[in-house]
């Protein structure tokens, strides 16, 4: 009967563990076509993008240039103009802080396709 009790305890803990593990990142790739910009939070009709797994929370983006073409991060508050633009050359990931209510886009230029990789994650206080 321990013996039991002692297996139901480490898969519950397996379960939770592997809930938390689900909860506090999510990661998505994007290929953007030369000189598209992209919505990647705060989809809006006809853009694709990604589903921000904390929206309405402060979070931070890793947005990792997996491709051989330079592009922009960009983020802004919701309904307001262009905020800040940060540079993400090949083979470089940069820390994008992102605000609850402020959205992320990627642009790129007239030069080839650009690949990107993002991981979000909860900010931690």
């Amino acid at each position: 009967m321990k013996t039991h009790k002692t297996l139901l305890n480490f898969l519950l803990l397996i379960a939770v563990m592997l809930f938390t593990t689900y909860e506090t990142a999510a990661q998505i790739e994007f290929e953007l076509q030369p000189s598209q910009s992209m919505s990647i939070t705060g989809k809006g009709p006809g853009q694709d993008a990604a589903k921000n797994p904390f929206e309405g929370e402060d979070c931070l983006v890793l947005v990792e240039n997996i491709g051989k073409v330079t592009f922009a991060a960009r983020t802004q508050q919701k309904g307001q103009k262009y905020l800040k633009s940060t540079s993400v050359a090949p083979g470089k990931t940069e820390r994008i802080q992102l605000p609850k209510n402020y959205e992320l886009y990627l642009d790129t230029t007239s030069e080839g396709t650009a690949l990107a990789r993002l991981s979000f994650k909860k900010q931690e206080d």
